[in-house]
């Protein structure tokens, strides 16, 4: 009878808080290393003037990276590691641009800036050379007469009565 009469208790853990860190524990979630744009740049000038990048990111740069995706990739990665905050970060993302396109001129490499918007019939992907075989042997009027054929099918299955245990009688 003693049982019935107690009140729940609601200081038990939540449900997936053991999967989650402590409050503060992530170095995002702290005061960033760096809080000004200034600093931000500095320490970007810094890092990316050693040999060791310079070396890493002319090879990248080869590989045919976008520059926007590569300065992207850092300012993020340091941000996680709470180097500095995102905005700081986003507003320092022209200038290390700027950076890797002076280190790609330098090392005299053809390089990807990343911020022309590419012709999707000039794309790479298998996607864009499958589409691009099938695009010559299609016209417009071929085109045009297999969706009106579609559509008629379509409009065919709509038409039929529906039959089966659920379907309706009237």
């Amino acid at each position: 009878m003693a049982l019935l009469t107690e009140e729940p208790t609601f200081d038990r853990p939540i449900a997936g808080q053991s999967l989650t860190a402590e409050l503060g524990g992530r170095p995002w979630q702290n005061a960033p290393q760096y809080s000004t744009v200034d600093e931000v740049l500095d320490f970007y000038m810094e890092s990316m003037s050693s040999e060791d990048f310079m070396l890493q990111a002319v090879d990248i740069l080869e590989m045919g990276v976008p520059i926007t995706t590569l300065a992207n990739t850092m300012q993020m990665a340091n941000v996680m590691e709470g180097v500095h905050s995102i905005d700081t970060g986003m507003l320092a993302l022209p200038v290390i641009m700027e950076m890797l396109m002076l280190l790609g001129d330098s090392a005299k490499i053809e390089y990807d800036k990343g911020l022309e918007e590419k012709n999707p019939k000039t794309r790479d992907s298998l996607l864009a050379k499958f589409a691009s075989q099938y695009e010559e042997v299609l016209d417009e009027t071929d085109l045009e007469a297999t969706i009106k054929n579609d559509d008629d099918e379509v409009q065919q299955e709509i038409k039929e009565e529906p039959s089966g245990l659920m379907a309706r009688r009237d």
